[in-house]
């Protein structure tokens, strides 16, 4: 939490902007903490603690813009960094639509908490986190002959971030995070050492799933043995729900107001119109409780609203800020999505599999790009290949290749499996007609 001392410290850095020449000014103030404990093996291998106090200053002058951060927050020092933030952006070009949102836009409170804070963030004993760390690991090293090591990690932080902005917005967002993973390496044949991880997360520290991580770690691995490629084609491609978000992310990128100013967008011009499967309907959900991704206000201070981003293939909604609204001549939205959910089909991933005759099963993506122009992707994949709706072996050093307007145009089915801790809530998902590269 912000403590009222460092808010006060912000509204005077606005203040002083002001009086030194500023027309607009507004102050991020950000208070962080985390810590991590990893284990390689069954001995401690790195201990990590760290909290930061940081302040942002965002200065608006003579039609100019700047941005300035630092972490000394004495009075004295802070109107000296300011004064000297105001001379250095008098060297920049005239933008007049670097602004601040219009008042009207801003978010008001008055909404019920979200929950995204755990009051038990500072009371985790180091020696439980240690403990947690060791039975991660314990949980999978010496269970295999095979097994090259074993690493896991517990690791647990908060954010607070309180922002005051010269045109009446003042707000604060609090959220902490707890994680637990683990990392198995084994011997393959000949040079190869398969790997692979499973990992938990959440927002509150008893609703972490401590237990069955190094297991399903090391099952993940041991299915990997005997990796190959496979012939090159066209598969169906079925991504599991743990790597689905690889191919929401282009699409989501698309929509910013950044990259449509610049005529960087595939979806530029697209809004109102069927661009991809009638099967995808993507949300965004910025205020569901205890949620990760939840939010009342952007990064500006803009209330937040649940938002239909894609609606049975329509695209409904960019992602504009104040300055890209203004440079476009168009309505803003807020500056990037929240919480992004895609609405879940009826089947969980082993129907997917079980329902397909020729496919590949990608559970990890190895490299790769989008043209975010274009809309064309290579990306590199390892899973596993099916046959007649069974598991036939485990491929590597493929490629998937395509147009991603194209692919999710193909989309075939979307899963009922998205990791729920995430702020990006994908299925599984299946698409026909995809190009691999391979043998």
């Amino acid at each position: 939490m912000i403590t009222n001392e460092n808010k006060l410290i912000a509204r005077q850095a606005v203040e002083s902007a002001l009086k030194n020449g500023c027309r607009e000014a507004r102050a991020v103030l950000y208070q962080g903490t985390n810590s991590s404990f990893e284990v390689q093996n069954e001995h401690i291998d790195r201990l990590q603690q760290a909290s930061e106090t940081s302040l942002s200053i965002h200065l608006f002058a003579n039609g100019r813009y700047g941005s300035f951060s630092t972490n000394r927050l004495e009075k004295d020092e802070l109107d000296r960094f300011i004064r000297n933030g105001i001379d250095s952006i008098r060297y920049l070009a005239q933008d007049p639509c670097r602004q601040l949102p219009p008042p009207e836009r801003y978010y008001r409170g008055g909404k019920p908490d979200l929950h995204l804070a755990d009051e038990q963030i500072g009371s985790v004993a180091a020696d439980e986190k240690v403990k947690i760390a060791l039975a991660i690991a314990g949980e999978a090293y010496g269970r295999d002959s095979r097994i090259v090591s074993v690493n896991s990690c517990y690791s647990d932080g908060s954010d607070s971030v309180y922002t005051v902005s010269s045109n009446g917005f003042e707000g604060e967002a609090n959220s902490t995070w707890y994680s637990a993973s683990a990392t198995v390496g084994i011997r393959g044949e000949g040079d190869a050492r398969p790997s692979s991880y499973w990992y938990e997360s959440a927002l509150f520290f008893d609703r972490l799933t401590k237990e069955g991580i190094g297991e399903k770690a090391l099952r993940r691995a041991l299915q990997k043995l005997g990796q190959r490629k496979t012939t090159s084609g066209n598969y169906t491609l079925i991504v599991d729900s743990l790597n689905a978000a690889q191919l929401v992310s282009p699409l989501v990128r698309a929509l910013y107001g950044s990259a449509l100013q610049q005529k960087n967008s595939f979806l530029l011009d697209k809004q109102g119109k069927k661009v991809i499967s009638e099967k995808a309907s993507l949300w965004d959900e910025p205020h569901l409780p205890e949620a990760n991704g939840a939010r009342y206000f952007d990064t500006e201070g803009v209330a937040t609203e649940r938002r239909a981003v894609f609606e049975n293939g329509i695209l409904e909604t960019y992602f504009i800020d104040t300055y890209n609204g203004l440079k476009m001549n168009a309505t803003p939205t807020v500056g990037a999505p929240s919480l992004l959910v895609l609405q879940p089909g009826g089947n969980d991933l082993q129907s997917l599999v079980a329902g397909t005759d020729k496919g590949i099963l990608v559970t990890g993506f190895n490299g790769g790009n989008c043209n975010s122009t274009t809309g064309d992707f290579s990306y590199g994949i390892e899973g596993f290949l099916v046959k007649n709706g069974k598991i036939a072996q485990p491929v590597s050093e493929m490629n998937v290749t395509g147009n991603m307007l194209e692919l999710w145009s193909n989309l075939e089915a979307v899963g009922n499996d998205p990791v729920l801790s995430s702020s990006r809530r994908i299925p599984s998902l299946m698409f026909r007609d995809a190009d691999f590269s391979g043998l």
